[in-house]
């Protein structure tokens, strides 16, 4: 039995990582093994980039729903920023898995990739909601441009660094070996996008002075 197969080898333990990780549950991403592309075989390295496209698809799609939540319960824009503000803290745990020191430079890439597009998705997706809503009968045009700018000026792009992958359509997606041909990455689903949850960032405005004017742009 080889060591990726037996019990405690660098295999099971990832794939065991993945499963507490997607569930929230309690799992130190320190602690993983370092890989390198001849650790496995092809066949092995796929497997594994399933895992690790599922675990971050789950993620991601919790993520977005929990930020649809928050949107769709804010009674004001100042609240409306503060959950993008939020939501952005909750990409930090998903683009820190996607980029794991512990995987080939490779897989990181395409990991990487994929979430940052998804991110650009998401974005994308509730501006386009919001050209559908200005066209229903009883539209409140002025409120949806009030939320078009809230958007805007908290985007959820700003998680992805300056310099970072750009949107994931370069590179093999997750569920090839590292060295595979490239692919394209998987775009979200319009009305469900995928999405990711990790706890809440501190709340940027806690610090404000009560005197202080506030702002609609929330910063990080």
């Amino acid at each position: 039995m080889t060591a990726y197969w037996g019990r405690g080898g660098p295999y099971e333990t990832w794939v065991e990582f993945l499963r507490r990780w997607s569930a929230q549950e309690e799992a130190d991403p320190g602690a993983l093994p370092p890989l390198a592309e001849p650790d496995f075989p092809p066949d092995t390295w796929a497997r594994l980039g399933l895992h690790l496209g599922q675990a971050l698809d789950l993620r991601l799609r919790v993520w977005a729903e929990q930020l649809t939540g928050a949107l769709e319960a804010a009674p004001d824009e100042f609240s409306a920023g503060r959950a993008l503000a939020q939501a952005r803290g909750g990409l930090l745990a998903v683009r820190a898995l996607a980029g794991h020191p512990g995987l080939p430079a490779s897989l990181r890439e395409q990991l990487t990739g994929m979430v940052d597009g998804q991110i650009r998705d998401v974005q994308e997706q509730l501006e386009r909601s919001l050209d559908d809503a200005a066209g229903q009968d009883g539209a409140d045009p002025r409120g949806v441009e009030e939320r078009r700018r809230t958007l805007r000026d908290n985007p959820l792009t700003a998680a992805i660094p300056a310099g970072g992958a750009e949107g994931g359509a370069e590179g093999a997606p997750p569920g090839r070996p590292p060295g595979a041909g490239s692919g394209r990455r998987r775009g979200a689903k319009s009305g469900s996008p995928p999405g990711a949850s990790a706890a809440p960032a501190p709340d940027p405005w806690g610090r404000l002075p009560p005197d202080r004017p506030r702002r609609r742009v929330i910063t990080d």
